[in-house]
């Protein structure tokens, strides 16, 4: 099920693998609608991570709910599961591949936490960012010959990847052509 309202999004499932990619393409939807693009790398991050935890270790089931809110210029995303045990950050080595998720949420907010659920059993495990909408371009300083300097908005960079552009995991075909002017 999905409700959702101006400022509120609720998305209620099962944790697995596939349902995770669903739940990313959601978030990202979402934060598109409220004009928050430059959040949804961090948030479909972050939430990847928490339903990933949800998967691996959510005991009796793997049933959750993901709930993003936009409040006072905080972007909230928090799940909700049934198990009652609170997740520990552990340290980790360089070169461990598990056990990295809780110290990636960390990294990419401004704050995170879990708390016991106030109704019964299970907990929340949240994270915020900072959020405002998507305004206007920066400017940048463009010199015209000896004239004063303009401001105009800012060109995204373009970079090139030896490996081909990659989104969401999934490899993109590029074709060269002529650049935009």
């Amino acid at each position: 099920m999905i409700s959702h309202s101006r400022r509120h999004c609720v998305v209620e499932l099962q944790a697995l693998p596939a349902r995770i990619g669903q739940v990313r393409r959601i978030v990202s939807a979402q934060l598109r609608h409220w004009q928050l693009d430059p959040l949804i790398d961090r948030a479909a991050l972050g939430v990847t991570e928490l339903l990933s935890n949800v998967h691996r270790h959510a005991q009796p089931d793997k049933v959750c709910t993901v709930e993003i809110e936009l409040r006072l210029g905080r972007l909230t995303v928090s799940v909700h599961d049934s198990d009652p045990r609170l997740p520990v950050r552990r340290e980790t080595a360089g070169l461990e591949t598990c056990g990295r998720g809780l110290a990636l949420v960390e990294a990419l907010s401004e704050a995170w936490g879990a708390r016991p659920l106030e109704n019964g059993p299970g907990k929340v495990v949240w994270f915020s960012l900072r959020a405002a909408p998507t305004a206007a371009a920066p400017l940048r300083t463009v010199h015209l010959g000896a004239k004063k300097p303009v401001r105009e908005p800012a060109r995204p960079v373009l970079a090139a990847v030896d490996a081909g552009p990659v989104v969401t995991g999934v490899p993109v075909s590029v074709s060269a052509g002529p650049r935009p002017g």
